[in-house]
């Protein structure tokens, strides 16, 4: 966990004619209390250059320095885009700040080339942004990633699929199908083909295949964090919603929920000769697993693994 209880940062606030807030983009983040003799009215100079009015999307940018305490609430909308322009920089990995409430400081926002828009504005405005060559892209409460933050030593390649407050580090690839949402993310050199849902960590040397699901904790309402070890290979179009330890395998196609009945064929048999039959809840976090469905049975079953996990392409991942 991070030490620090606060943090700041001076950016640009976007607000529409009627006062809404849109967003705020901060081009300085850093943990710790605002610094001592700092006036938070003074801005820096390159922020009243940036900012003014936008006639064209019918916004004011407005240059803002915000403080927070990251163990509270968001209490505003550049409050909550500070938390997740610090997730998104590295200053705090995913569980380590609340984010409790954040919806309601998001407003649905136009996401357009030109920067974010009210959606009313934007119908009013439309043939005037036409004229402008300005388009959408997207209406979300959150914004791309990249738009805000752009990670060092990452490869995303499809932009709409990460979003702000995404956690991602060095030597990660998301391909094109691949999903991050915020306040989830890799700890290390990850493969990412699947969906990373919000909450979860991925761990270093990981490869989460093409069409693969890791459950969250957001639709379902649970508590239960899930996390993905290291060296972990879930298979194409398969999915976890519990933990799955280091140097583990769940193969392809194959859907692990936290009820799933599981046949431990190694383990020894009752006198009546059946296998051991677990819940999955009973082996989430557990070390050097392969889940599979045996073909003849159809039973879902989990075996011992034995050495290393899988092996990433160094070049790709450098």
């Amino acid at each position: 966990m991070t030490a620090h209880t606060q943090a700041w940062g001076s950016g640009l606030a976007t607000t529409t004619a009627a006062g809404v807030e849109l967003d705020t983009w901060f081009l300085h983040v850093a943990l710790g209390p605002l610094p001592a003799g700092r006036d938070p009215w003074i801005l820096p100079a390159e922020l009243d250059e940036l900012a003014g009015p936008d006639p064209r999307r019918g916004v004011t940018l407005e240059g803002v320095i915000v403080e927070i305490a990251i163990d509270e609430a968001p209490s505003s909308t550049p409050d909550a885009y500070l938390r997740l322009h610090l997730l998104s920089h590295r200053l705090v990995r995913p569980g380590e700040i609340n984010l409790d409430g954040i919806f309601a400081h998001l407003p649905s926002v136009v996401w357009t080339n030109a920067g974010p828009m009210h959606p009313d504005d934007f119908d009013r405005l439309r043939p005037h942004l036409v004229r402008a060559g300005i388009h959408a892209h997207s209406v979300d409460r959150f914004p791309r990633l990249i738009d805000y933050v752009t990670p060092p030593g990452v490869r995303i390649a499809d932009a709409s699929r990460v979003r702000l407050g995404a956690y991602l580090s060095p030597g990660t690839t998301v391909m094109h199908e691949g999903f991050v949402n915020y306040n989830a993310g890799t700890l290390g050199h990850s493969m990412v083909e699947g969906r990373i849902s919000q909450g979860v960590l991925v761990g270093d040397g990981s490869d989460i295949g093409g069409g693969a699901s890791i459950m969250g904790t957001l639709a379902g309402g649970g508590t239960h964090r899930v996390t993905i070890g290291a060296r972990v290979l879930l298979g194409a179009n398969s999915g976890v919603g519990i933990s799955i330890g280091d140097d583990s395998v769940v193969e392809a196609g194959l859907y692990v929920t936290a009820g799933t009945k599981i046949v431990l064929p190694e383990e020894p048999r009752s006198a009546d000769g059946a296998p051991r039959v677990v819940k999955a809840t009973e082996l989430s976090g557990v070390s050097g697993l392969l889940f599979r469905r045996n073909s003849l049975s159809g039973a879902v079953e989990a075996i011992t693994r034995t050495g290393a996990g899988v092996t990433l392409n160094k070049t790709l991942h450098a």
